[in-house]
């Protein structure tokens, strides 16, 4: 590779929220400017459809990260918007073109700009396919991503389950597997105290912390389910959920009655802005991802910032991020099996250990690391021309 590389990133950014992708490509763009290299976001103007979009709003009101440039040119249902970016990307002659691949409805947009860059074929094409086959199926799921997969030279996953479900499509290209890198950029911890303040809550309580946007696949009703064991009933317990509901908020507060929970569970039905996270994990003692079903998690990644223990559950990546019994316990996605993982961390006082654990693993989630990655996949593309 040359000592400057030119790196183009197509994907969610500023002011898309993205739901971690944007967080995740402005991220990368910063660890390769920070390394010296060229490098440039191509984003969305549109992303989702309006009548598609299951949240409040697609776009932050926080300022743009710094040092970033960042191009707004894709209409997720505009093909004259993709084939524009294609060219444009295709004329500015990047050594490295990355594409997130998340979803099949934005199959046919990023597969048209993946293949209007390739009639330049010096241009090597990587995707990070966070998924392959996607959480929620639809019909037509798999056509989607072979006309996306088809044009790219190569393919980063960040979990073996993707990896697995990817060979299903392509047994020839390069692959590569490397773990999600850590979410460093919410800012130093602060005081459980003082985070406890912020978020109004005492702290005369223990609190577990499930963050994130809340779906169906993510469990939140396991976890819900969990804290009224019990084996929990003897511990000053409660459930901060942090997130906006991308599922019936409803069925979710009427759990909460039916289970008699109500005073348990601390509800923030909103996105979190980036300065607020830190507040959230810090007020946490243990975080929880009960997921029935899950690639990687960029969550597990903000709790590792946070030198926050977690239990998640034995799907997708979870398991290979979360040594079970040292940083964490690794737990099947049942009620009863939360609830005593749950019991076990504060009734045997793993607190102190279980973090010491977590600052010393996660020091392999650098982002150095995942930049060697695709240097390594690029140089692997380069020698089967």
């Amino acid at each position: 590779m040359p000592d400057v590389i030119k790196i183009v990133i197509v994907g969610p950014a500023h002011p898309l929220r993205g739901g971690g992708m944007s967080t995740f490509n402005e991220r990368l763009a910063k660890a390769y400017y920070d390394r010296g290299d060229d490098v440039e976001i191509f984003s969305f103007s549109m992303q989702y459809p309006s009548i598609l979009f299951p949240g409040k709003s697609q776009f932050t009101d926080e300022p743009a990260p710094k040092d970033i440039r960042i191009q707004s040119t894709i209409n997720s249902l505009n093909p004259v918007t993709w084939i524009k970016t294609g060219n444009r990307i295709r004329k500015l002659k990047p050594d490295i073109v990355i594409i997130r691949y998340w979803i099949p409805f934005m199959g046919p947009a990023l597969g048209m700009i993946a293949r209007r860059i390739r009639k330049n074929k010096n241009i090597k094409i990587i995707a990070i396919t966070d998924n392959v086959i996607p959480h929620e199926k639809r019909i037509g799921d798999k056509a989607l991503t072979r006309y996306f997969l088809k044009p790219v030279d190569g393919f980063i996953t960040m979990s073996k389950s993707v990896m697995d479900d990817l060979s299903l499509f392509d047994t020839k290209k390069p692959k590569s597997l490397c773990l999600h890198p850590l979410y460093d950029n919410y800012g130093d911890p602060i005081g459980r105290e003082e985070a406890l303040d912020k978020l109004g809550l005492p702290a005369d309580h223990k609190y577990l912390l499930f963050f994130g946007l809340v779906r169906k696949y993510k469990g939140l009703d396991l976890l819900i389910q969990a804290l009224a064991s019990e084996k929990l009933s003897h511990l000053p317990l409660k459930l901060i959920v942090a997130g906006e509901f991308y599922d019936d908020f409803e069925v979710y507060r009427k759990l909460v009655d039916d289970l008699g929970v109500y005073d348990k569970v601390v509800m923030d039905n909103k996105f979190i802005p980036n300065a607020e996270v830190v507040n959230y994990f810090c007020a946490g003692d243990l975080v929880v991802q009960p997921y029935r079903d899950a690639t990687q998690s960029g969550v597990t990644q903000v709790a590792y910032h946070f030198d926050k223990p977690m239990v998640v559950s034995n799907v997708g990546a979870l398991p290979e991020m979360v040594p079970d019994a040292k940083a964490g316990y690794v737990v099947e996605p049942e009620p009863e099996a939360i609830a005593e993982a749950i019991r076990k961390y504060f009734d045997e006082n793993k607190e102190q250990v279980f973090t010491e654990n977590v600052k010393n693993e996660k020091k392999k989630y650098s982002w150095d690391i995942f930049l060697k990655a695709i240097d390594d996949l690029a140089e692997q593309i380069g020698q089967k021309r």
